[in-house]
């Protein structure tokens, strides 16, 4: 049954997209279970921002690396079969820090080794996952596809962390890995039961020239090269505040495992309330304007973050950070794909991937660093700061008297 994209929800008019959404928000709630307990566990063993800021390096490190030639592999084979091989694969991390968590002998070496092999899934993962969309609902409905597929993400961002906290303080660490390779078999499953194989792929004019054209693409569109920029800003200065939570949580708050899953899980609803507001509007026709609105608030949100020390009045401005930073990626991923032709898809979402995910690994080092010289809470200040002028430079050349948004 086709649905004008205008429409509310109209991606769920497919059914591909509705056994993947469901199996989406399962498996991702037990990734952001999985992140939670690896932030608490690496800070357990350290007591050091530096080693958190190590450890998420080396789960993004990977994507910086290997996500083009990921998007290279997007484009020349059947994207749910590559979906079903990274899915199952994931399953090895969890499980093997489960078992490493649950005999004791788990090192802080062990969590940035099976966090690299992770990121080297994801790698692939990543594009194939988002160049996949388009395939399964077409691109008249890409952008309610784009914000309820954020909506499990972020839904899965709320779900996870809060039963990471309870389920640390009532059943330990490990039970949280154990939870989250279990989870891998829900989306597998859906995607075992999804007929679109995603066969869309492009003639391969071998490796360096493949590579060659999804840059060209990005390079040459003015107006997507803007996009991409601000994004790398807030992935290298803003993100990396996530792997400091634990310092916040443990020290500035005094709140503990189920403090941090209070963190991040209202960072989650801002983000789902987000997702969820651009899939009911069904599209944003003013996108670069909305874009600009949406960075100023979470670079604004990040700031008041940094220096509020009361622990409620700090969810409020993480919500609305997480507001602010999903709406922005959100209306970019849609404003991307629905300008990237059908063949280039993959190796331009790939380019995405690097941008927003590959570069968090120097941002991690960095604010690492930062923090561990002057304190948590003064190194999220300064990439508050940062990311609200990048921000207003952006914003300087968009939020003009236009139509509505």
């Amino acid at each position: 049954m086709e649905i004008m994209s205008g429409e509310r929800f109209s991606a769920f008019s497919f059914r591909d997209f509705r056994l993947f959404w469901i199996g989406q928000i399962i498996s991702l709630s037990g990734t952001w279970m999985q992140s939670v307990a690896q932030g608490w566990l690496v800070y357990s063993l350290t007591k050091s921002p530096l080693h958190l800021g190590m450890v998420a390096a080396a789960s993004s490190l990977p994507i910086l690396l290997f996500s083009l030639f990921g998007g290279v592999i997007a484009d020349r084979y059947p994207k749910r079969d590559l979906l079903l091989l990274t899915q199952a694969l994931s399953i090895l991390p969890a499980l093997s820090l489960g078992l490493l968590t649950s005999s004791g002998v788990v090192t802080f070496w062990h969590v940035a080794m099976l966090g690299a092999l992770l990121g080297t899934i994801n790698a692939l993962d990543i594009p194939v996952r988002q160049s996949f969309l388009a395939e399964m609902v077409g691109k008249g409905h890409i952008v309610n596809a784009i914000a309820l597929n954020s909506a499990a993400f972020n839904g899965a961002r709320i779900i996870g962390p809060v039963i990471a906290g309870m389920t640390i303080a009532y059943l330990g660490i490990p039970a949280c890995f154990y939870l989250n390779a279990l989870s891998f078999v829900a989306v597998i499953t859906a995607l075992y039961r999804i007929k679109a194989r995603g066969e869309i792929r492009s003639k391969s004019e071998g490796m360096r020239r493949d590579f060659a054209k999804g840059i060209r693409f990005v390079v040459d569109s003015r107006d997507i090269r803007n996009v991409f920029s601000l994004i790398a800003v807030f992935s290298i200065i803003g993100l990396p505040y996530i792997s400091l939570l634990p310092v916040f949580a443990a020290e500035v708050f005094q709140r503990g495992a189920k403090g941090l899953g209070f963190l991040v899980g209202s960072s989650g609803i801002g983000a789902l309330t987000a997702a969820l507001n651009i899939a009911l509007r069904g599209d944003i026709r003013n996108k670069p304007r909305f874009m600009a609105l949406t960075s100023l608030c979470f670079s604004a949100a990040l700031l008041v973050f940094s220096l509020s020390g009361t622990f409620w009045f700090s969810l409020l401005a993480i919500m609305a950070g997480g507001w602010g930073m999903v709406s922005y990626l959100a209306v970019a991923n849609s404003f991307i794909q629905i300008t990237v032709p059908d063949a280039l898809r993959g190796r331009v979402m790939s380019v995405y991937s690097l941008v927003f995910l590959g570069t968090v690994p120097i941002g991690n080092a960095i604010m690492g660093l930062i923090a561990d010289r002057m304190g948590t809470p003064r190194a999220v200040t300064v990439s508050g700061v940062i990311c609200l002028i990048a921000a207003m430079m952006y914003a300087r050349t968009h939020l003009q008297p236009r139509d509505a948004i």
